[in-house]
């Protein structure tokens, strides 16, 4: 059972995108980002991207089961086309339809968040279902964006894994230190992992298909990616989704000294995350005993109950040794636990709620191998293709404004995160993670996000969501003539979020995602289900 926590937590983070920068300094630091593989979801095989010439044009190898995988050259940086080049790792799951069949209907672009998510990973575990969700007739096309997995030049600013387990990087003091690494390590290439400069990539990637406008579907910091793409190329839009959406103004603002108390990384991307929290109590008890482990009379009871299990871990953490590995088991574990939650209720609150009563009967063994990071292994991959959370740094503070380094600001901006959520503490570890970031010119895309696309574009977003919440989404839709914002009654993040094996197929065909009919019937019938469905229950 802790191992399938681990396996359903991974999913959520996969698809959940922004939910692994909150967490990976305060859960794992110093293990790197939670993967597919580090958590044993996708079995290890003979292939290597090693094997793969990257080229200009697509040519597609037989790779993963079921997979064709690619290498595409692209500009290191766009201002000169003739100079370095990056080498883009994609994967498809190709579509069931014959490309010559009048019924095909071409790549959908797909990217999973972060930023730092492996689009290939992401294809590797739910192609299928994205296959199932969109049609046969589609290609099913991710990829790991530069810098980042299998897309070099690598991000990667220590010289083993071993040392980057070792160092950690959680605190302010150290986030310095990778800063000064970054800037050693760099040839000249660190500036151009950026979102600017990944959009510009993806373009390629839909002009190496034969196709001059992009389908696309990304979910929560992939909505900043796709916001930045319809922002930069408004007339390249067919069927495109966002899906979790951030603000993207905000995204980019990072902390601006002069609005200190204004405009900060991310700010305001708790604004629903205690509506999650409370389904979880409501849900609990409404559910009873028999479906709610940590069933309580009244939903203050289980918030009552499980403050109480806060309280006793924060004054005696509990030392444990378990099959697994050991450690302790405090506060900070439990805290980060019930917020990873919130991003996949759906599939994580009945787990966790079993694992809160197993904790206040004594036994917390369970819970703590779900928390416990695996031993450390090296990569599968060779060190260029592998996975390391450097290059999420990268695309963070590349993208937004420098953030100041003095203690000052940071508690300025502490003490703003924490009064605006009572997460706030675990939230604000992401802009800690920039304060030492080498001081590269902000000269790329920033905004505005205005446009008058070619084909309208769809927002999605959750009545309930942690850290994508709808008032983003319908922030951000007032910047692009036509765009409609779809609101899902569910808890977690993305449309995805209630039981994604269990595809409710007339919603989907309600929505018309992706169908043979016009964007503009598509969106009339949108427009009549801004709301899709009653509220789903937790439990």
């Amino acid at each position: 059972m802790a191992r399938m926590g681990k396996v359903v937590l991974s999913i959520a983070f996969i698809l959940g995108g922004i939910a692994l920068v909150g967490l990976q300094s305060v859960i794992f630091s110093g293990i790197g980002p939670i993967t597919l593989e580090s958590a044993s979801v996708l079995d290890a095989d003979e292939f290597s991207w090693g094997k793969i010439v990257a080229q200009k044009n697509l040519k597609w190898h037989k790779c993963y089961e079921g997979r064709q995988c690619a290498r595409l050259l692209v500009p290191l940086n766009y201002s000169e086309p003739d100079g370095q080049q990056a080498s883009i790792a994609l994967i498809r799951k190709p579509a069931v339809v014959p490309r010559k069949s009048e019924f095909y209907r071409g790549p959908v672009l797909f990217n999973p968040g972060g930023p730092g998510g492996s689009g290939v990973d992401l294809v590797r575990l739910a192609g299928d279902s994205f296959s199932t969700i969109l049609g046969p007739q589609f290609d099913i096309v991710s990829f790991d964006p530069r810098g980042i997995g299998r897309s070099p030049p690598h991000a990667s600013f220590f010289k083993t894994d071993v040392e980057r387990v070792m160092w950690g990087r959680s605190l302010m003091a150290r986030a310095h230190v990778v800063g000064k690494l970054a800037t050693e390590s760099d040839d000249g290439y660190l500036r151009h992992i950026n979102t600017d400069q990944t959009a510009r990539d993806m373009l390629k990637i839909v002009e190496a298909h034969g196709r001059s406008k992009i389908q696309y579907w990304g979910f929560s910091y992939g909505s900043v990616l796709g916001a930045t793409f319809a922002a930069m190329f408004p007339d390249k839009i067919e069927q495109f989704v966002i899906d979790g959406v951030v603000d993207s103004e905000n995204y980019y603002a990072m902390l601006r000294s002069e609005y200190v108390c204004l405009i900060a990384l991310w700010s305001n991307n708790l604004l629903d995350t205690d509506k999650v929290m409370d389904s979880f109590y409501t849900g609990c008890a409404e559910a009873g005993p028999d479906s709610c482990a940590f069933w309580a009379p009244t939903a203050d009871d289980i918030r009552h109950n499980l403050t109480t299990l806060y309280d006793s871990l924060r004054s005696r953490p509990i030392p444990m040794r378990t099959k697994s590995g050991y450690g302790l088991l405090d506060y900070s574990v439990l805290r980060s636990l019930i917020f990873a939650s919130l991003y996949s209720p759906y599939a994580l609150f009945p787990v966790v709620a079993r694992r809160l009563a197993e904790l206040a009967s004594g036994d917390g063994q369970l819970l703590f191998d779900m928390m416990n990071p695996p031993p450390f292994e090296c990569s599968c991959d060779s060190p260029v293709f592998a996975t390391v959370p450097d290059a999420q740094a990268a695309v963070l503070c590349n993208d937004g404004d420098d953030v100041p380094g003095d203690l000052e600001s940071t508690q300025k901006y502490f003490d703003m995160t924490t009064k605006a959520s009572s997460w706030g503490d675990i939230w604000s570890n992401i802009r800690i993670g920039c304060v030492g970031w080498p001081k590269f010119p902000k000269d790329h895309f920033q905004g505005p996000f205005e446009a008058n696309t070619s084909y309208p574009i769809l927002l999605i977003g959750n009545t309930a969501d942690p850290v994508t919440p709808l008032w983003a989404a319908k922030k951000m839709s007032r910047g692009f003539t036509g765009s409609v914002v779809l609101s899902h009654n569910s808890a977690g993040l993305l449309l995805s979020a209630p039981r994604i094996k269990k595809v409710n197929k007339s919603q989907v065909k309600k929505l018309g995602l992706f169908s043979h009919k016009s964007i503009d019937l598509r969106l009339q019938q949108v427009k009549k289900v801004q709301k899709v469905g009653p509220v789903q229950k937790v439990f």
